[in-house]
């Protein structure tokens, strides 16, 4: 039995969505060196040829040695979508939880959440001894895990999937798309769009707040 004084949830995604046309990853590799191998990496997981765990390895790889002061500092640069602060401020304001559900690497979705203000964020962890990553995942995180993490959230907020919602753009997303009662394919991809509820495309994440209201409607 679900109650809550919430009107639903809205689990976001971060790398090809809030992110647009690249990933959190692949612009922190320009910075350590293997922004080209790890592109490759990412186009042969959205493939099927690699699986996250693959990718994630080859990352973690180049973080060895780096500090979790100089990741900070970098990430005030990351590209991102217009309209994220108004997004969230409005999620707030209607009853819905803003919530990243991402893959990108924790300081990301750390970074993220601290910035705009989400409830909670998921992702895979880096090891690190000493403040200075060691090169080694400490813990993987896949497409699945975000799925469990996304409805272990909103059981915690007293949700059920149907009141909940999820904005992403490619293959990570597809277990949540199928868990939740609303998904949006926000300038994603083709598979991405054959799963979701609804397709949208824009430079601002703004675009997608009537068809959020859905899920606020369907509560009153």
């Amino acid at each position: 039995m679900f109650s809550s004084d919430h009107a639903g949830a809205v689990f976001f995604d971060v790398d090809g969505t809030l992110v647009p046309r690249t990933s959190s990853s692949v612009f922190l590799a320009g910075f350590l060196g293997h922004r080209d191998a790890l592109a490759k990496a990412e186009d042969a997981y959205a493939s099927g040829d690699l699986d996250n765990r693959q990718v994630s390895e080859l990352d973690a790889k180049g973080w060895a040695g780096v500090s979790e002061e100089q990741v900070s500092g970098w990430l005030d640069g990351l590209p991102l979508v217009s309209g994220i602060t108004e997004t969230v401020g409005w999620c707030r304001r209607n009853g819905l939880v803003p919530v990243l559900a991402t893959l990108a690497w924790s300081p990301v979705g750390s970074y993220l959440t601290d910035r705009f203000g989400f409830h909670a964020f998921s992702g895979p962890r880096l090891e690190t001894i000493d403040s200075r990553f060691t090169g080694r995942v400490a813990c993987h995180f896949d497409e699945y895990d975000k799925r469990d993490f996304a409805l272990a959230r909103a059981r915690e907020l007293g949700l059920a999937p149907h009141s909940c919602g999820a904005i992403g753009d490619s293959r990570s997303d597809l277990p949540l798309f199928a868990s939740v009662g609303l998904s949006v394919a926000f300038n994603a991809s083709t598979g991405a769009r054959a799963a979701a509820t609804v397709t949208m495309d824009g430079g601002d994440l703004r675009c997608v707040l009537p068809v959020l209201s859905r899920l606020v409607t369907a509560t009153r």
